[in-house]
This record gives structure tokens, C-alpha cells and sequence, in this order.
């Protein structure tokens, strides 16, 4: 049951995502992986929230959905003025991890409503 939920609502999700084009361009300022990411996860809870299936899923996803919906120009901001700099990630092949995750992760706001989740 829980399984067909989040088939079915990442289904609508990334329907949402498409027709929203929030895939990543190749130009700096505008959208890039990360914002796609955001996008995607924002689209996702939002449907969480929205299905009738199951209420404890809907509910735990309820505020997720609000506080991304909420704060959605502030990490688009965030994540595109992340971009254009060079990062440090401590190598090519072999990145250093704590880099790696900082650079991924630019969005304070978002990395809060996250990390407030899990």
C-alpha cells in the first residue's frame, strides 16, 4: 500500500515537474541539478500531502509541503547564488566528503526544513 503511494504520487510529481520545466539548463543562473532536486522533492511532498490513501503519510508530509511551498523563492535564491563559483570539493575522483556535502547542499533554508524532517 505504502509502496503504490509513493509510486503513484511521485508519479504526479514528476508530471508536475515536467510540465512546470524544472529540468536543469546549462547556463549559470539559471536552474541546475540542485534546484531540479528541489523542485522534484517540493512537487512530491505537495502530493504527499495532497493524497487521500492514507492520512498518517498525508499528515507527516503536510508540513514538509507548506514549509517548501513557503520558502520556495528564498532556495531558489539561495541555490542559484551558489552558482558560478568554483568549489573546493578536495579532488576530482576522490572528493573530500565533508566538501562534497557542503557544496551540494548551498540552500541553508532548505538543508533546515530537511534536516528538521528526517
Amino acid at each position: 500500500m505504502v509502496a503504490k503511494i509513493l509510486a503513484d504520487t511521485l508519479d504526479q510529481a514528476n508530471a508536475k515537474f515536467l510540465e512546470s520545466n524544472k529540468s536543469p539548463a546549462r547556463k549559470v543562473g539559471e536552474i541546475d541539478n540542485r534546484g531540479s532536486h528541489f523542485y522534484l522533492a517540493l512537487y512530491w511532498a505537495q502530493a504527499l500531502a495532497a493524497q487521500t490513501v492514507d492520512k498518517r503519510i498525508a499528515e507527516k508530509f503536510a508540513k514538509i509541503a507548506k514549509d517548501l511551498s513557503d520558502n520556495e523563492k528564498k532556495i531558489d535564491g539561495e541555490l542559484l547564488a551558489a552558482q558560478g563559483k568554483p568549489e573546493d570539493v578536495g579532488g576530482y575522483y576522490h572528493p573530500d566528503d565533508a566538501k562534497a556535502y557542503k557544496a551540494m547542499r548551498p540552500s541553508a533554508t532548505l538543508n533546515s526544513i530537511i534536516d528538521s524532517f528526517a
